[in-house]
């Protein structure tokens, strides 16, 4: 069966989508309630579409997203920079927007998020870097707009994009405004399909020793 739905249960199929229509904020709600502990299927509401999105990935969406996680904290070693990772994670802004990025990571916002159980971006700031990995699906980047994360990356189809928020809207680019000094457009995408390839361990070590 492709989803159900009912009183106490929300599940999905492996490598689905499902949008559904006309839809408000308590009824994104009752879906995250109904979804309760887990994190699968994944959920995101936009209130300009009006449209609630359900995603659950496949086993190479995952193993994807562990290598960009892991190549990103590579990056901010080198850098010798601080950070905090989260997954999974809501990124909620009632009643208009709702995100779930595979990763995202606080960096240069991490000390206002320190030691806090729960976050609330009508107060709290926003990651400072999400990340998406598009197989089955097709990331709603003006939910993302609404949360205003300064920086989101799609991986989809060997190639990844990086938008960058200026103002109230993401600007496609073609370098990272937190590794500008690095290539990750080009770079990384080679070490991701390695990983898959080859291993991911083996991509580690190597991009670690870049």
């Amino acid at each position: 069966m492709l989803i159900t739905i009912s009183e106490d249960t929300l599940t999905l199929s492996p490598g689905n989508t499902v949008i559904f229509r006309d839809q408000t904020w308590e009824d994104y709600q009752r879906l995250l309630n109904l979804r309760q502990e887990t994190s699968i299927p994944k959920l995101s509401f936009n209130l300009n579409t009006q449209e609630i999105r359900l995603m659950s990935p496949l086993p190479s969406h995952g193993k994807r997203i562990d290598l960009l996680r892991n190549l990103v904290r590579i990056l901010l070693e080198k850098k010798g920079l601080d950070w905090e990772c989260f997954d999974p994670i809501t990124l909620k802004i009632p009643p208009v927007a709702g995100v779930e990025p595979d990763t995202c990571f606080y960096i240069n916002n991490r000390q206002g998020i320190l030691g806090k159980d729960k976050l609330n971006l009508t107060v709290d700031p926003p990651p400072d870097l999400a990340i998406e990995v598009d197989f089955t699906s097709i990331t709603d980047i003006n939910a993302y707009e609404v949360i205003k994360v300064p920086e989101l990356w799609i991986y989809r189809q060997e190639n990844l994009n990086i938008y960058l928020l200026e103002g109230e809207s993401y600007q496609d680019s073609s370098t990272s405004r937190l590794f500008p000094d690095f290539d990750v457009k080009t770079v990384l995408p080679q070490y991701i399909e390695l990983g898959w390839n080859q291993g991911s361990s083996l991509a580690l070590r190597q991009f670690s020793n870049l």
